[in-house]
C-alpha cells in the first residue's frame, strides 16, 4: 500500500512553518494515542504513521529532502529499518524520539526543567494568615504585629544544606535532570529521580541544624498596614514573606485575609452603614432633635420629623465606610425604632386613655387597615 503524503497525514500545507508542524503533530498524538482510542484498532496504525511523518518534517534537513525527492528519500522510509539522512535506523527509536520531544513540550513546564537540568533550589510555599479587626479600625486603617509560623532560612548553611555551606554535588543517578526515562515498548516514560526527588543535585553532608533542607522553623514577627475601608474577605499579599526557599531557593509569598468583627450600634453594607435608633412615641409624633454616634467616634444631631414611624430611614452623607479602592466615602443610614412606653404609672396609664379617645382621626393607617378588614369580612359573609 502506497504511503499517504507526509504534509497530509499531519493535516499541514507544504510551506508549513516547524511551529505548525509541531503545533499539528501534538494535535494529532492526542487525538490519535491508542490509550484513548482501545475501541479503533486503526488508531495505533496512524498513530504511527503521523508520528513517522513528524520525525521526518520536524527535521530541516530530512524535511528538505522529503520536499525534493519525496518517499524515495529514505530508500522505503521510517518502517522498513532502512539508514536515512543522517544517520540512525527507523522504527521505535525515533518514535521515541518524536513523541519525547512532544512530552518535553507538554509537560517540561509542570516539571520545572524544560529544556535543561533540573533545578536545586525550590520556591517556598506561601502563607496565610487570618486576622481579625474591629469595625473602627476597619474605618480608619491601622499598623499592626503580627507573628507568623513559618520557615526560614538556615543560617548555619545559608541555605545551602550543606554542612559549612559548601556547594552540594551532582546526582549520579540522573545527572543533575532531576529525572529518569526509561523505554517501555515505543514510549519513554519520564519520572522525577528517586535518588535527589527531581532536585537534580544532593547534598553529601547535611547540614546538622537544618538536616539539609536549607530552612529551619521559626516564629517570625511582621508589621502589616492594614488600609483604612477593609471589609472581611480582602486579601493583603505580603511578597516574599512566605515560606523559605527549600536550598535557597526564593521565598514564597504572605497572604492576609482580614475578618472583620460585628459592632453592637452599626451594621455594614459594603461602604454604607446602618444604624437602629429607638425614639420615644412622643418624639416620633411630634417631631424633634436626637442625637446619634458616627463610626468615627463623633456625634451627629438628626432632626425627626413629626409623625415618624418605625423603619423610616435618614441618610448621613460621607459618614460611612472609606471605599478601599478608589476615592470617596459611604454613608451612614439611621433607622428609627419608635417604642412603646412600659412600666406605666396610674397617671399615664389616664392621660393615654384620654388622648386615644380624642386621637380617632390621627392614626390613618390603623383606620384604613380596619375599613379593609370589614370589606373582606362582608365578602366573606356574601
Amino acid at each position: 500500500m502506497a504511503k499517504r503524503d507526509f504534509y497530509e497525514v499531519l493535516g499541514v500545507a507544504r510551506g508549513a512553518s516547524a511551529d505548525e508542524i509541531k503545533k499539528a503533530y501534538r494535535r494529532k498524538a492526542k487525538e490519535l494515542h491508542p490509550d484513548r482510542n482501545a475501541d479503533n484498532p486503526k488508531a495505533e496504525a496512524e498513530f504511527k504513521e503521523a508520528n513517522e511523518a513528524y520525525e521526518i518534517l520536524k527535521d530541516a534537513e530530512k524535511k528538505a529532502a522529503y520536499d525534493r525527492f519525496g518517499h524515495a528519500a529514505f530508500e522505503g522510509g521510517m518502517g522498513g529499518g532502512a539508514r536515512r539522512p543522517g544517520g540512525g535506523m527507523g522504527g521505535q527509536g525515533d518514535f521515541a524520539s518524536a513523541f519525547s520531544d512532544v512530552f518535553d513540550d507538554l509537560f517540561g513546564d509542570i516539571m520545572g526543567q524544560r529544556g535543561g537540568r533540573g533545578q536545586r533550589a525550590t520556591r517556598g510555599a506561601d502563607l496565610r494568615y487570618n486576622l481579625r479587626v474591629s469595625l473602627e479600625d476597619a474605618h480608619r486603617g491601622l499598623q499592626k504585629s503580627i507573628t507568623v509560623p513559618t520557615a526560614v532560612t538556615c543560617g548555619t548553611c545559608e541555605g545551602s544544606g550543606a554542612e559549612g555551606g559548601a556547594e552540594p554535588s551532582m546526582c549520579p543517578t540522573c545527572s543533575g535532570m532531576g529525572k529518569v526515562r526509561a523505554q517501555q515498548g515505543f514510549f519513554t516514560v519520564e519520572r522525577t529521580c528517586p535518588t535527589c526527588s527531581g532536585a537534580g543535585q544532593i547534598v553529601k553532608n547535611p547540614c546538622h541544624v537544618c538536616g539539609g533542607a536549607g530552612r529551619v522553623q521559626k516564629d517570625r514577627a511582621l508589621n502589616v498596614n492594614i488600609p483604612a475601608g477593609v471589609e472581611t474577605g480582602t486579601r493583603i499579599r505580603l511578597g516574599g514573606e512566605g515560606e523559605a526557599g527549600l536550598r535557597g531557593g526564593p521565598s514564597g509569598d504572605l497572604y492576609i485575609f482580614i475578618e472583620v468583627d460585628d459592632h453592637p450600634l452599626f451594621q455594614r453594607e459594603a461602604e454604607n452603614l446602618f444604624c437602629r435608633v429607638p425614639v420615644s412615641m412622643s418624639v416620633a409624633a411630634l417631631g424633634g432633635d436626637i442625637e446619634v454616634p458616627t463610626i468615627d467616634g463623633g456625634r451627629s444631631r438628626v432632626k425627626v420629623p413629626a409623625g415618624a414611624q418605625s423603619g423610616k430611614q435618614m441618610r448621613l452623607r460621607g459618614k460611612g465606610m472609606p471605599m478601599l479602592r478608589g476615592a470617596g466615602t459611604g454613608d451612614m443610614y439611621i433607622e428609627l425604632a419608635v417604642e412603646t412606653p412600659v412600666n406605666l404609672t396610674s397617671r399615664q396609664k389616664e392621660l393615654l386613655r384620654e388622648f386615644d379617645a380624642l386621637s380617632e382621626d390621627n392614626h390613618p393607617e390603623t383606620s384604613g387597615f380596619f375599613r379593609k378588614v370589614k370589606s373582606f369580612w362582608d365578602g366573606m359573609k356574601g
